[in-house]
């Protein structure tokens, strides 16, 4: 995969996570493919309201969302997690009724945590990039980061 790199407002960044919701006790509630066709439906529109953020790639297993997103450094990725699950979770619930039962008594359908890793250019990539800093530029830039 290609490494894009954002512009904003006097920055450029690659900021992408892999980040891992799963549901609440473990429970499969994305078992059903049409959950899973509504639940994605609703993440992408998350994406349309802030446009800065960018799903890359999504799938599921039946009891957790795996995403690769690309998220703004002036936002923080907890607060891109509670958006997603608070914006996901209400309509699950009253899209699908069995899901209130499932989780009664609860409010969302997501556990409390959540699993996040950067992706991007790697550690030694970065190291040469800074150790040839102040020799003649022959396109090491875009050798390292293209």
């Amino acid at each position: 995969m290609k490494k894009e790199y954002m512009r904003a407002d006097h920055c450029v960044y690659l900021c992408d996570y892999h980040i891992v919701l799963v549901t609440k006790y473990r429970r499969n509630a994305i078992a059903n493919e049409g959950i899973w066709e509504h639940l994605k439906q609703k993440f992408y529109e998350v994406t349309e309201h802030y446009p800065r953020l960018r799903i890359k790639e999504i799938n599921h297993d039946t009891n957790h969302v795996h995403m690769l997103i690309s998220i703004p450094p002036q936002e923080s990725v907890g607060s891109v997690v509670r958006l997603l699950k608070t914006n996901t979770s209400r309509n699950l619930k009253t899209q699908f009724a069995f899901l209130k039962k499932l989780y009664w008594g609860t409010d969302g359908i997501w556990s409390d945590g959540y699993f996040v890793s950067t992706v991007g250019v790697d550690q030694d990539t970065i190291k040469r990039y800074i150790e040839n800093q102040g020799n003649a530029d022959g396109g090491q830039t875009a050798q390292l980061f293209g």
